[in-house]
């Protein structure tokens, strides 16, 4: 007892400390997540990785809370996907190496004993799933270091209910050092999780709570999984739906996560943190009381019900602005591309500037010369002379 509070303690501090330390490196050297409007610098999960590891080893080391053959190897493997974090912070991978990556590590400390091959496999794809769905609930201040610290006391406590010790002691470690990080994190955030941190949190919520359930029900041990893990697996399924559905490609990134709906809705940043913080809580709770036996496998079913409806609901919600005209690109507030008159088929040049009341759009065309269906007193322009201009109102005039 005394040990937790201490440990729990000591990793509060070291990683709030290691997140202010590692902020002004990290905007020196221009690592700062690009999905935000503000610099925030994208390596605040070294905070998180190094606190966790060094007081879980530090305990294991000391022998005053011996971690096992297991946890210890889940947590070396967490260790290897931070670093592959780090990698994605700096260099930018794309997000199918990084899901490769993660299922390696993953495959490394999945019980096959107890889940055989295949499911060993399919257990190793879904520790895989979570970590990178973590990744994508960073796009928002506070809202995977909140969900984080939810879902590892959620599984902390079926890890102490299994008697496994030194993965529930590792658990609180890593929900003190979240705690201690989202100091720095909390909206408006100072420091982000990063790929870094993001994928080593969800990775060993992730393993961790496929440990607990070796031995029970396939079925059942699915639910359970889901429930831990609902808010981070509703952001992936919404996001995938919302694409598909949009025909726009998967892995193209787009406000349409959880947060970004909700913040549509009219919620602040803090409170989409918060109501997710929440649904979170109400998705690892019945998954406790289920893996304990305080109640049957219906409570889970209806948290994966809930989440389900959700999930369709916000699909309503539009998060998608028009699209640019083809070969547009954006100078400023201005939209400059090519666009096609629509009676006589020629190309033109235009600027399109987007006014406070309405489109104004002041296109400067050029006829073409060898175009057969110019007027007949069309006559050349001088190549001194300026081009032709329209310009086309709510109220239009011409001149001439």
């Amino acid at each position: 007892m005394l040990y937790g509070i201490v440990a729990a303690t000591t990793a509060f501090l070291l990683a709030a400390f290691l997140a202010a330390l590692i902020r002004p490196c990290a905007l020196r050297l221009g690592l700062v997540d690009r999905r935000r409007t503000r610099r925030v610098p994208a390596l605040g999960g070294l905070a998180v990785a190094g606190a966790t590891c060094v007081v879980a080893f530090a305990g294991d080391w000391t022998g005053v809370a011996p971690l096992g053959t297991g946890v210890g190897k889940l947590l070396a493997a967490g260790g290897a996907v931070a670093l592959l974090g780090v990698v994605a912070d700096v260099w930018r991978l794309k997000t199918r190496f990084l899901l490769f990556g993660t299922a390696v590590a993953a495959a490394c400390v999945v019980p096959y004993g107890e889940f055989g091959t295949a499911g060993g496999l399919l257990g190793a794809g879904w520790i895989a799933f979570v970590a990178v769905a973590f990744k994508g609930l960073d796009h928002a201040d506070g809202l995977a270091g909140t969900v984080g610290v939810v879902t590892a006391f959620g599984a902390g406590a079926c890890a102490a209910a299994e008697v496994m010790d030194g993965l529930a002691a590792l658990l609180s470690v890593l929900a003190a050092a979240l705690t201690g990080f989202l100091m720095h994190n909390w909206a408006p955030a100072r420091i982000a999780l990063g790929a870094t941190g993001s994928l080593f949190t969800g990775f060993v919520l992730a393993a961790a709570a496929l440990v607990t359930r070796t031995g029970y029900d396939p079925a059942a041990s699915a639910g359970v999984l889901f429930a831990l893990t609902a808010v981070a697996s509703a952001d992936v399924l919404l996001v995938v739906l919302s694409r598909v559905l949009a025909g726009r490609p998967v892995l193209r990134r787009g406000p349409d996560h959880l947060a970004h709906r909700l913040r549509r809705l009219g919620l602040t940043s803090q409170g989409a943190t918060v109501v997710l913080g929440a649904a979170s809580f109400a998705g690892v709770l019945p998954a406790v009381l289920v893996h304990t036996g305080w109640t049957g496998p219906a409570a889970v079913a209806w948290a994966v019900g809930v989440t389900l409806v959700v999930v369709l609901g916000l699909l309503g919600v539009p998060v998608y602005g028009p699209r640019r005209p083809t070969g547009a690109h954006t100078i400023g507030r201005q939209t400059v591309g090519r666009q096609t008159d629509v009676p006589t088929g020629r190309r033109q040049t235009g600027v399109h500037v987007s006014g406070r009341h309405g489109q104004l759009s002041e296109t400067m065309r050029r006829a073409d010369h060898h175009s057969p269906r110019r007027p007949p007193e069309y006559s050349a322009p001088h190549p001194r002379q300026p081009a032709y201009v329209r310009i086309s109102a709510p109220a239009r005039v011409r001149n001439g």
